[in-house]
């Protein structure tokens, strides 16, 4: 996957502008106009979604990061200037929650990973130092069932070692594709180091002109 100097400065552009949260939504019937294209960020739980959103908007506390798994009990919206909405989903998996709040937050998800036609791509977060886990395909299958393209976005990349992070991306790409919904590029990100940073911004970008 290559992008052009205009794209990656595009992507740069977009989010040097102004970013700012919106909305906390914890109901379908309050969920904003349907007047931008949206980009929605998904992972399991502790896996980096708050930081990478922060990372990618250049805000150190734009996204509130916690290393307690499943702090994100709500869908949050970000409104990148006057083009584009950010979402970031609840965290699936393990979540430090009664059941029955962790049921309503994740059946939240889903409706609206089945139902926002405003939605561009999900943007699914695997932790590169884990890979591919069984919760994370169950949400693949949610996503090729409903037809809604998802990119992978491996985080924490730096913690691996170059060939480390190879063979990642290579185990990666074997798992998805034969995924229907799934784009086949595959981006590797730090929210430490700022690797892929560039990229995801530009991907992004196209998604937003």
């Amino acid at each position: 996957m290559k992008f052009t100097d205009d794209q990656l400065e595009a992507g740069r552009i977009l989010f040097a502008g102004e970013v700012n949260f919106e909305r906390g939504v914890v109901s379908m019937d309050s969920l904003p106009a349907g007047d931008l294209p949206e980009v929605a960020f998904a992972g399991r739980s502790n896996v980096g979604k708050s930081s990478l959103v922060n990372a990618l908007t250049g805000r150190k506390a734009l996204a509130r990061a916690s290393v307690e798994p499943g702090r994100t009990r709500e869908l949050n919206y970000f409104r990148v200037g006057e083009v584009l909405r950010i979402v970031d989903l609840p965290g699936y998996g393990y979540a430090k929650a009664p059941k029955a709040e962790i049921a309503r937050w994740t059946g939240l998800t889903r409706d609206f990973l089945r139902g926002r036609a405003e939605l561009k791509r999900v943007m699914l977060l695997i932790d590169s130092r884990h890979g591919v886990k069984e919760t994370d395909l169950e949400v693949m299958k949610t996503l090729d069932t409903a037809a809604v393209i998802y990119q992978v976005v491996l985080t924490k990349s730096d913690k691996l070692k170059p060939t480390e992070l190879e063979d990642c991306i290579a185990r990666t790409a074997d798992v998805i594709k034969k995924r229907p919904a799934a784009h086949p590029d595959i981006i590797a990100t730090s929210s430490e180091t700022g690797a892929g940073i560039d990229m995801l911004r530009a991907e992004i970008a196209v998604l937003a002109s």
